[in-house]
């Protein structure tokens, strides 16, 4: 069991960790569902897709500062920092083979392959569409393009996959960090409720993948 003293309490580590926990459930992960269900309603397909979930966030007052500060800024703090913590544990997991220890070593790889994904994926939507306006009116159509390309689609899937586990794990993570399951027992039962969101929130991003296909 960690000691806190009040050391620690003052320690910028102790605190950006906290900070760093804290930022990958809320806003980071929140946004992750939000856009998830976002992409479900392409199985309603396009004219709905561009009107009621592009548009109507496009026309939403001050929303490059709202990506800006609730979006893209904690996802940056959150992966810059995920790297730093990943560059100073030390990754013994051929030494201690460990279920949780593989699962922490996991965790960073994990974000690690996120964040290049995050660079293809929002570099090839939010980012293009800011500079070519028949994206931003047709995103649909758009990314029925860019999943007509079998790499971009597996990209994709992996991406998806990927943050999921991340968010799920880290959920699983953020309750010990929080003090939120002390024993052994509640941190199983975390650990089954951590699986069921990853279970639940894959089927729902891939859910809205094939909505890009059988909306046509």
């Amino acid at each position: 069991m960690t000691v806190v003293t009040r050391a620690s309490l003052q320690s910028p580590h102790f605190l950006a960790r906290r900070v760093h926990s804290l930022l990958g459930l809320i806003p980071v992960g929140a946004f992750l569902l939000f856009h998830l269900w976002e992409n479900s309603q392409s199985r309603f397909g396009a004219e709905h897709y561009n009107e009621y979930v592009v548009e109507k966030i496009r026309n939403i007052n001050y929303v490059l500062l709202l990506e800006i500060f609730v979006i893209a800024l904690p996802i940056l703090f959150h992966g810059i920092y995920g790297v730093v913590i990943w560059w100073k544990g030390r990754r013994n997991v051929t030494t201690y083979r460990y279920f949780r220890n593989w699962m922490w070593w996991l965790q960073r790889i994990s974000g690690l392959a996120v964040l290049a994904f995050l660079i293809l994926h929002v570099g090839g939507t939010r980012i293009l569409a800011i500079w070519d306006e028949g994206v931003a009116e047709d995103m649909f159509g758009h990314m029925e393009s860019l999943f007509a390309n079998p790499w971009y689609l597996t990209a994709y899937l992996l991406g998806l996959v990927l943050s999921v586990f991340h968010l799920a794990n880290g959920l699983w993570s953020m309750s010990i960090v929080w003090g939120l399951t002390t024993t052994v027992r509640a941190q199983k039962i975390m650990q089954g409720f951590s699986a069921a969101v990853f279970l639940v929130v894959v089927a729902l991003g891939i859910h809205g993948v094939l909505g890009f296909f059988t909306a046509s």
